[in-house]
């Protein structure tokens, strides 16, 4: 029962800090503004990281490599720290058990980066339609826009209606249920094999 309470106070503590790096991320990739309230959060949750690691780590065709890497480590430590405290014992081949561990942690890093997308659609959806003119309407929209082009392109408004959130949120659930096949593919190599 405890090991269950640590793990849960860690999960939420190592998740928080990959949506922050991972919104910081994307609100770079998209060159949104850290002018706001919102962006000023994620910048002081991740500053402490960031700002020295950009001193090793340089960006990668106009990509903020200095904060995604961070948010892979802390997956990857997740993974490692849960497995170890459910009692799973690393043994075998050394590559194969890293390779099993960086892997999974990228998965992981993956189903973040679709659950904070499912977020922002589902939040810019919601406020287009309760409060257009909200504070933080613009910002999520700009953080979805990139995600819902394709398919504004092919779906066409009903009534005045946007259909295309709805679209791409059952194929955020799909490409869910595809990672989560693909972690279980890792699951030889974390024990040796």
């Amino acid at each position: 029962m405890l090991a269950n309470i640590l793990l849960l106070v860690i999960d939420v503590a190592a998740s928080f800090l990959t949506l922050m790096l991972l919104a910081r991320f994307f609100m770079q990739w998209q060159r949104i503004s850290f002018r706001n309230q919102l962006g000023q959060f994620v910048v002081s949750t991740t500053d402490w990281i960031v700002r020295p690691l950009r001193r090793f780590i340089p960006g990668l065709f106009g990509l903020d490599m200095a904060s995604l890497l961070p948010a892979w480590v802390v997956q990857v430590l997740l993974v490692m720290f849960e497995l170890s405290l459910r009692g799973a014992a690393f043994s075998g081949n050394t590559a194969a058990v890293l390779a099993g561990l960086w892997g999974v942690g990228l998965i992981e890093l993956i189903r973040m980066m679709v659950y904070l997308v499912f977020a922002v659609v589902l939040g810019s959806a919601v406020l287009s339609w309760v409060s257009p003119h909200a504070p933080l309407a613009p910002l999520l929209h700009s953080i979805a826009a990139p995600f819902l082009r394709p398919f504004r392109r092919v779906i066409p408004s009903i009534a005045n209606v946007d259909l295309s959130p709805l679209v791409l949120l059952l194929v955020l659930q799909i490409v869910l249920m595809l990672l989560a096949e693909a972690r279980n593919g890792f699951a030889p190599l974390l024990f040796g094999g």
